[in-house]
């Protein structure tokens, strides 16, 4: 596999070096962990669907869009509530 070279600010080069130790890793293997294990925004929303359609299928829930978004607007707020100090 042929390298990359990625212009990064050192400070979050460093920071990802630490969390990179932390799990036993080095720089280079959590940067493929991260590769392999993150979505990119299509394959979110793939997931998402999937998950959508078999919430039809499994129990009928199909909320209409408006509803989907005040659901995730309290999951927001619930979460910005739960990382305040």
């Amino acid at each position: 596999m042929a390298d990359a070279n990625i212009r990064i600010p050192s400070e979050a080069r460093d920071r990802l070096a630490q969390i990179a130790a932390g799990e036993g890793m080095s720089l280079r293997a959590y940067l493929q962990h991260l590769s392999r294990t993150l979505m990119t925004p299509a394959e979110r929303e793939a997931r998402a669907e999937q998950t959508r359609a078999l919430l039809r299928e499994w129990n009928g829930y199909d909320p209409a869009p408006a509803e989907e978004a005040r659901l995730d607007a309290e999951l927001d707020r619930r979460l910005a509530q739960g990382a305040a100090p």
